[in-house]
């Protein structure tokens, strides 16, 4: 579709780019996550507990952009694995919160490492400035489009 026919022109849209670009970072990650026996989910929900330990199925569920239904089938996985630990009983509401096992950690380790390597071979054609400038500018969208509202 053309944009003389009323759509978009996919050449052109930097919403259309941004989602190839995520399509192909996702597709590059699960490769090197593969041979871990992870995928991305299963990553993040490592990376995020690393960083934030007790987080709950809720939390997680958001910060890996899945719903919570399939982070608690994960969270599931992966504590009959002993990746992570919940308690048996919620010490406030309902709430389980997740930490990660030294096993967890160590599976953490190898995965950052891979992971890394993903980054890096994207960021291989961008000096440091642009760099710096393309995570300047993702924020701002970012911003702009969840502070923004009715910026239009």
């Amino acid at each position: 579709m053309s944009q003389r026919d009323g759509g978009i022109d996919l050449d052109k849209s930097l919403g259309y780019l941004l989602k190839e670009a995520s399509s192909a970072l996702r597709v590059a990650m699960e490769e090197v996550l593969r041979p871990l026996g992870m995928n991305v989910t299963h990553y993040s929900c490592l990376e995020l507990l690393a960083q934030r330990p007790g987080l709950s199925n809720s939390e997680l569920a958001r910060g890996a952009f899945v719903t919570r239904q399939t982070m608690n089938v994960l969270l599931q996985a992966l504590e009959r694995d002993g990746h992570v630990t919940r308690p048996a009983e919620a010490p406030v509401g309902k709430v389980l919160p997740a930490r990660l096992t030294p096993l967890g950690r160590r599976s953490l380790e190898k995965a950052t490492v891979a992971v890394r390597s993903v980054e890096l071979r994207m960021l291989a054609g961008l000096g440091e400035t642009e760099q710096a400038a393309a995570f300047r500018i993702l924020h701002s969208m970012i911003h702009s489009l969840r502070d923004g509202g009715a910026a239009a």
